[in-house]
């Protein structure tokens, strides 16, 4: 008898130890933060995080706490916080973390980022991340977004309409479109840019690329580049893109297709169809061109140009981008005048023709490059690439 019930002493120990092994102390206060949402300012300023004990203490509670990126980054948007410690004394429930935000007068989505609370000491963790929230709060009057120019219908005769963004949602449509990013050592121009997302917004349903001049991950200017490979790829048809460009040395937008076999292939035996591009220091003139060949020891291009008349610009109102796409046929028109024209016979004889197949949409906005060279004292940022709209008619 005696040993069973020593026996049931040792489990109903053992159980307890189970038991409350992993349960917090209820002797230890609880440690937690909140989140917190804040106007940006075109001055740089603070974000104030609130710590709360949830009982004061008889001792001491330590805490550590870092920040980490989000789509708010460190050294762009905000100054980073690394392994500091905050220390309540008895009988303190509340402190405050203060996190420096840097402001601007650009126009961009609102930004996050988080305070992590790590190692508590004489305390148990509860709310241990918070979320830093960045509004932007810049004059929307500020972008200069033009308010005439050019339009095309979404109806042709024998034409359907299989697909189209407006670019009326908040955020961009991510069954559509992928961002594309880093520098990629130049993207194979030598440009200056480092492609981030947090570059593209949306303004009165509009979409908004935007070049800007500041250091980044090793680049001195950051800009955007989005895709739709894997998503939505096309072969013949008539392409509407309507935009109005930016300006400015250096400055390089364009909208272009590869070939959906880019990955297997290579360029340029993928095929490269450029619908518009357009280098800053030459603001009134367009270009579309073809780029083709076995191998870049191969590569060949045709191309042409069309030049606004009366020196207008094509930064000070909107323009219509345009191909007509069909089987060894390409043209191009700007606001439905024709400008260009390749065949298989253009290229000559013996020369690939890689352009009966499906193809994906690229676009963005390039800062320097062999083409264009790097911007100078008189470039002025931001400089955005405003697109109102992309069409697909078949």
């Amino acid at each position: 008898m005696r040993s069973l019930i020593a026996l049931f002493i040792l489990l109903s120990i053992a159980a307890c130890k189970k038991d409350d092994g992993g349960d917090p102390d209820p002797q230890k206060p609880t440690i937690s933060v909140a989140d917190v949402t804040q106007a940006e300012g075109n001055a740089d300023n603070v974000m104030d995080f609130t710590i709360r004990l949830s009982q004061a203490a008889q001792t001491n509670v330590l805490v550590n706490y870092s920040t980490l990126s989000g789509t708010a980054q460190a050294g762009v948007d905000f100054v980073a916080i690394a392994n500091q410690q905050l220390i309540f004394g008895p009988g303190e429930t509340e402190k405050k973390v203060s996190v420096e935000i840097i402001g601007d007068d650009v126009e961009e989505s609102d930004e996050s980022f988080e305070l992590v609370l790590l190692n508590p000491a004489n305390a148990v963790l509860g709310q241990s991340r918070a979320k830093g929230t960045i509004t932007n709060d810049d004059n929307n009057n500020a972008l200069n977004i033009p308010t005439s120019g050019y339009s095309t219908p979404e109806t042709y005769p024998g034409r359907t309409l299989v697909w189209q963004d407006e670019f009326n949602s908040n955020t961009l449509n991510t069954s559509f479109w992928t961002h594309e990013m880093g520098n990629n050592g130049g993207w194979g121009n030598n440009e200056l840019q480092y492609y981030r997302p947090e570059n593209t917004y949306s303004h009165d349903g509009k979409l908004i690329i935007e070049a800007r001049q500041e250091n980044f991950s090793g680049s001195q200017y950051t800009s955007s580049r989005m895709v739709t490979k894997g998503k939505k790829e096309f072969k013949y048809g008539r392409i509407d893109i309507r935009a109005a460009l930016p300006k400015g040395k250096g400055i390089w937008p364009a909208f272009w297709m590869l070939g959906s076999n880019f990955t297997t292939a290579g360029w340029p035996a993928c095929g490269e169809i450029d619908i518009m591009e357009m280098i800053g220091s030459q603001p009134g003139t367009a270009h579309g061109t073809v780029h083709y060949g076995t191998s870049t020891a191969t590569h060949q291009q045709r191309t042409a140009s069309k030049t606004l008349a009366n020196n207008a610009l094509l930064a000070d109102a909107f323009h219509v981008f345009s191909m007509e796409w069909e089987e060894n046929r390409i043209r191009w028109y700007l606001d439905d005048v024709q400008f260009h024209e390749v065949t298989p016979a253009t290229l000559g004889a013996g020369q690939p023709w890689p352009f009966n197949q499906n193809f994906f949409f690229i676009f963005n906005l390039a800062v320097g490059g062999n083409w264009p060279g790097s911007p100078d004292g008189s470039t002025i940022f931001p400089q955005r690439l405003v697109v109102d709209y992309v069409r697909v008619f078949q």
